[in-house]
């Protein structure tokens, strides 16, 4: 059982960072999930994959992994540039396009 030990990207719906300060320790699937021949819904026979552990650093994250004998991979911080605007530039002489309202 592979763990993957990464910090969240920032959600489409959030302005803020709240949720992507922590580090978080999941498991890889083991099993594919399956249509319900019922209701269609999907299922899955591994319950592994509900597990989802949020540490304050990296560093917790992996000793809790060592600590449990889980080999796990380390995922790389999604990196953002930060954009700064400011509403002047909408109509500033040097704009590339020019405005269109």
């Amino acid at each position: 059982m592979l763990a993957r030990i990464f910090r969240p990207a920032k959600s489409a719906m959030q302005s803020g960072r709240a949720k992507t300060l922590h580090w978080v320790l999941e498991f890889a699937p083991a099993a594919a999930r399956l249509p319900d021949p019922l209701m269609g819904w999907t299922q899955t026979t591994d319950t592994d994959g509900q597990i989802r552990l949020s540490f304050e650093t990296r560093e917790l994250a992996v000793a809790y992994a060592q600590k449990r004998g889980l080999a796990f991979e380390i995922q790389p911080d999604p990196t953002h540039k930060p954009i700064i605007k400011a509403y002047a530039d909408n109509f500033a002489f040097n704009r590339k396009q020019p405005w269109t309202h």
